[in-house]
């Protein structure tokens, strides 16, 4: 048998070096917010689906906050993954849950209710709150203004918080709150009259005033708000710190300046050019490239005519044009499109038409059997525009509808609706801006039907022919300039 005393000194050490053990275990820190996103590789971020935060487009992933945020994490070192939240409400509570986003990036504006949820950035956008109204209606002026009209904003939104303190003073001011729209929706519930009036941020109307003729701004309402990233409460400033540095580098080294620009410098003007500036081009720029309109479109088979429409709706012939969003040449490739067509210079006319050409005909090859000329066409002309992701959305969306998701008829009517946050938030592929895929399709059929007709080998009757070149019904006079919307 073993002797108790012979036992004791081996206890003895035993539980020394158990203590011990114990003692520095807690003295380990657990890892903090910052060290985590790096040790697991992944910086999970959520945000809101809307034009001026993050959509999917044909270049892919794109919005004003994916492109920051994706810098972020670029300069992090790890993945961006991106999730998207229903509502403001839905947006702020995923902050710090386990496993969950750990930076909110949605065009936030702080507020002292939020700041109980959460803690803030340093501001990288300023922003103006803006009432909204009908062109044709009666403009408001003031705050007083506002009693009597049928007014929405977002749910939990600083709006909403603006005019709770506006109706103190105010009590006949009624507003309602939705967690079931978007900024998108309320301009187009505005420019519809379904709606009289809605409060937005200045960005919000920069990035959408182009789709919304009749939605104009009546005056600002109180002094411009600072946007904001958001990270749960707490006491861990790690990541919080880290972000403040970036936001700071990013001002300085001219980063934001120019996704400012890119986003919110610029107003896209859809639709065609006019009748005038079209012959006028017809003339000038045409000839340079038709050559190769001919012969790429021989090999994919496809109407040469309908190519060199595609190029000018893109570009106006132009070869060396860049859009905004960094699609670039004559057909206005993506660079991952033209890397895929073999196009190795996108700036080079003969290979960005060479690129059109195969992307058109793959686009074409792509669609359903079922759908037949001359609907087919127009459905590969929306696909080269919005994606072949966002054009399946909308044919699913017009078959629940009852519509022939086959026939172009119905499904440009549907296509609009993936802007609109109660049809794109049951789609595969979320908010698209479906308008500009119809006005595409649209203009393109108008150039093409001018082409067709300006190169037929015999003409009838006594059309006026303007040097060698024929142009039916053209208006010779310059049209007037438009007043810009907003």
């Amino acid at each position: 048998m073993f002797s108790p005393t012979a036992l004791r000194p081996r206890f003895a050490k035993w539980l020394i070096a158990t203590g011990l053990f114990l003692m520095l275990s807690g003295c380990v820190d657990k890892p903090n917010t910052l060290e985590r996103v790096k040790e697991d590789g992944v910086l999970r971020v959520v945000t809101r689906n809307s034009p001026a935060t993050y959509f999917q487009d044909r270049n892919g992933e794109t919005g004003f906050e994916y492109e920051l945020v994706k810098r972020f994490a670029d300069d992090l070192g790890v993945k961006l993954k991106i999730e998207t939240a229903d509502n403001l409400d839905d947006l702020y509570g995923q902050l710090g849950k386990p496993g969950g986003p750990v930076l909110a990036a949605a065009g936030l504006v702080s507020s002292e209710k939020r700041k109980q949820q959460v803690r803030f950035s340093h501001s990288y956008l300023e922003v103006t709150p803006q009432i909204i109204y009908r062109n044709g209606q009666s403009r408001p002026t003031n705050a007083a203004d506002l009693v009597g009209k049928t007014i929405m904003v977002l749910k939990g939104s600083t709006h909403a918080d603006q005019l709770a303190a506006l109706k103190k003073k105010y009590p006949g001011i009624q507003y309602e709150e939705s967690d079931a729209v978007e900024v998108v929706d309320l301009l187009r519930m505005v420019d519809e009259g379904q709606i009289d009036l809605t409060l937005v941020d200045s960005n919000e109307v920069a990035m959408n005033q182009v789709y919304f003729t009749n939605a104009r701004v009546a005056f600002d309402l109180g002094d411009a708000s600072n946007q904001s990233w958001a990270v749960a409460a707490g006491d861990d400033n790690s990541l919080l710190n880290e972000i403040n540095d970036f936001l700071d580098k990013s001002q300085k080294n001219g980063t934001l300046q120019r996704l400012k620009d890119r986003y919110y410098g610029h107003v896209d003007v859809l639709g065609y050019m006019g009748a005038y500036t079209f012959a006028q081009h017809l003339q000038q720029r045409l000839p340079k490239y038709e050559k190769h309109f001919k012969a790429y479109a021989k090999e994919e088979k496809v109407d040469w005519r309908l190519l060199a429409a595609i190029g000018y709706q893109e570009s106006l012939w132009q070869p060396a044009v860049t859009s905004k969003t960094g699609v670039r040449g004559l057909m206005m490739l993506t660079q991952n499109t033209a890397q895929a067509m073999g196009v190795s210079n996108r700036l080079d006319a003969k290979q960005s038409i060479m690129g059109g050409a195969k992307y058109l005909a793959y686009m074409k090859d792509q669609l359903d059997d079922s759908i037949q000329e001359p609907d087919r066409t127009w459905f590969a002309l929306a696909a080269y525009n919005v994606g072949s992701g966002h054009l399946d959305d909308a044919r699913k969306l017009a078959a629940k509808e009852g519509l022939n998701p086959d026939k172009w008829l119905d499904v440009k009517k549907i296509l609009p609706r993936l802007s609109q946050k109660q049809w794109y938030s049951k789609t595969r592929y979320g908010y698209a801006r479906g308008g500009e895929p119809v006005h595409f399709v649209a203009n393109i059929r108008r150039y093409y039907d001018i082409l067709t007709w300006v190169t037929q080998p015999q003409l009838e009757g006594d059309q006026v022919a303007q040097g060698n070149l024929h142009v039916p019904g053209i208006d010779k006079t310059k049209p007037p300039e438009e007043n810009p919307p907003l």
